[in-house]
């Protein structure tokens, strides 16, 4: 198994795309699903992650995340409002322990202390994000389903994202349309359970994560601008008359590509990239440059390394990755 990379979260902001697999069918359960859908907005809330997008199946997820850079400055009355967000209801020793901790949060003590240290140790980090999110989940539905062990069948994936312009909006795309690959709806809008749903719904933070992936988080648009914009990536150039799948059947995709042929990106984002959950690093050239050089004074690797294009059938821009891959890149 590749070892993940990732962004020191004291040296700089980040974009992951995260995926993480079930035993089982487990989501297959509009509650299962809701629960997951709490939990992430939660989890989110408390680490101080900006949660993009994402898309809950029968058997995994997809979330796409900006994780800001790592401070320590973060008052004590916000770190008691994530506590209480993340625990809502505490039982009476909890609740004993929560007031002393707020007293001393006042006066100065070695309870606090040690209590703002561990909440600080597990915000604006990409694996005590994933962690306690999988973990949450696992706990409730182990209680209600009356089971034990573990529930996911692999530790997670993540790709660093450029993120910013086409190849945050691309990925973004990619996850929205996962419940279209799959055959579920035609439009992403029509499934609950993905970001761009919840922010045609009016859901503001939903929305605050589609405008970022749109503008890159540097201009403030109206949701209709953002809105327009976001579609044409997920639908291309023929939003107004197609609303559904891609047109391309699996045995003219194949045909395409035998005869290395193009397809609009629209196209391509129904089929299965692997790039995009395996390339450990995703933009352009610079920018995975930039990390490919960290990652090899880091290892101490001189073996020079190539970055990896994606195959030609599609406008993918300048995108690249940073590692290769096994299987076929898409199907």
């Amino acid at each position: 198994m590749n070892p993940r990379y990732k962004v020191e979260s004291r040296s700089s902001a980040a974009v992951y795309h995260c995926l993480s697999h079930t035993t089982a069918e487990v989501f297959i359960d509009e509650r299962a699903k809701e629960i997951m859908r709490k939990h992430l907005w939660q989890v989110a809330d408390y680490c101080g992650v900006h949660v993009l997008t994402y898309a809950i199946m029968s058997n995994h997820f997809h979330v796409l995340v900006r994780v800001p850079l790592k401070t320590d400055d973060v008052p004590d009355a916000e770190l008691l409002r994530r506590y209480h967000v993340l625990h809502p209801n505490l039982s009476p020793p909890q609740a004993a322990r929560m007031k002393l901790v707020t007293e001393q949060l006042k006066t100065g003590g070695l309870v606090a202390d040690a209590w703002r240290k561990q909440q600080l140790g597990l915000m604006c980090n990409i694996s005590p994000f994933m962690k306690l999110f999988k973990q949450r989940f696992s706990i409730w539905y182990n209680r209600t389903h009356n089971r034990r062990g573990t529930l996911w069948s692999e530790r997670f994936k993540s790709v660093i994202v450029e993120g910013r312009g086409n190849v945050l909006s691309t990925m973004a795309a990619y996850i929205d349309l996962n419940p279209v690959r799959a055959g579920i709806i035609n439009d992403p809008k029509d499934y609950r359970f993905c970001g761009y749903a919840e922010a045609v719904k009016g859901n503001r933070t939903a929305q605050t994560g589609i405008t970022d992936i749109v503008t890159g988080g540097q201009v403030r648009e109206k949701w209709s601008t953002v809105q327009e914009a976001y579609r044409m990536r997920l639908f291309g150039a023929g939003v107004k008359q197609r609303a559904g799948k891609a047109s391309i059947t699996p045995a003219q995709f194949a045909k395409v590509m035998e005869e290395k042929g193009t397809l609009p990106l629209a196209d391509v984002l129904r089929c299965r990239v692997r790039y995009f959950t395996d390339g450990a690093v995703l933009g352009s050239k610079e920018f995975v440059a930039k990390h490919l050089a960290r990652y090899q004074r880091k290892t101490g690797l001189r073996k020079q390394i190539s970055l990896r294009a994606l195959p030609p059938l599609t406008e993918w821009g300048d995108m690249v990755a940073m590692r290769g891959l096994q299987k076929n890149a898409i199907g």
